[in-house]
């Protein structure tokens, strides 16, 4: 392969910096980028190519999603092409620069956090912890021994999980922790819906602004998904007694 020109401003990373930046071996991210989880760089001959800030922010994304979500590479490429296949590089640039000012991207990494002393203690066992993962909302590790860890900020599911399981909503009565893939489904897309509107009509705002508008939108849509639940809850038994 003949060398070709690159707009280094636009790329100018080469895979040891790379590495660098991000702490990973170079076999790592060529791992991700065979796995598809990173794209390619623009090639300048056969060993060499060069790479911009997305592929930086990708990699980054993806050490993030498995080491702290847990999520399997699978999950996290299917995520990936969701993503790419609806948001333009430009409503992309705004998504990560709202969540740089948002502060998500700066947050302390989640610690990994033994799964079995939270799980006795909110009255759970393995399957309860199994269906919570097939339901995709909550990650798994193993450690060296095997033994799952969980993030520690997702303990507050398995207790959840544990208080419903008390309430009654037993496995003998047919209830189980896959059952949330249904809010997993519809919170999902309802995200999904949320961030193409977002970048539709306020892609022409700087991200400062969008930011200030998100993070004050957050709790009270937060509050209006919480209380119109309950009050559909309330309207379909209303129309189950009515007459």
């Amino acid at each position: 392969m003949s060398a070709v020109a690159v707009d280094r401003e636009a790329f100018p990373y080469r895979m040891k910096d790379l590495s660098e930046r991000t702490g990973l071996p170079r076999q790592v991210i060529h791992f991700y980028i065979q796995q598809g989880l990173v794209p390619e760089g623009k090639k300048t001959g056969r060993n060499m190519a060069y790479y911009g800030e997305e592929h930086l922010r990708r990699v980054v994304l993806v050490r993030k999603l498995q080491h702290e979500r847990f999520l399997p590479l699978k999950a996290i490429r299917a995520l990936l092409e969701e993503q790419d296949a609806a948001f333009s590089p430009a409503q992309k640039r705004l998504l990560a620069d709202v969540q740089e000012r948002l502060g998500f991207a700066r947050r302390p990494a989640s610690v990994p956090t033994l799964a079995e002393p939270i799980l006795a203690k909110h009255g759970l066992d393995r399957a309860d912890l199994d269906d919570l993962v097939e339901a995709g909302v909550l990650g798994v590790a193993e450690d060296a021994e095997g033994r799952p860890r969980v993030a520690s900020e997702s303990a507050w599911l398995l207790e959840l999980w544990g208080e419903l399981r008390a309430a009654g909503f037993t496995r003998d009565l047919g209830f189980s922790g896959a059952d949330f893939a249904m809010y997993e489904q519809a919170l999902s897309g309802l995200l999904q819906r949320e961030a193409e509107l977002l970048t539709r009509r306020l892609g022409h705002l700087p991200p400062d602004r969008v930011a200030a508008m998100v993070e004050r939108a957050l709790p009270l849509l937060s509050d209006f998904i919480a209380r119109h639940h309950t009050t559909k809850v309330r309207d379909f038994f209303a129309v189950l007694t009515a007459g």
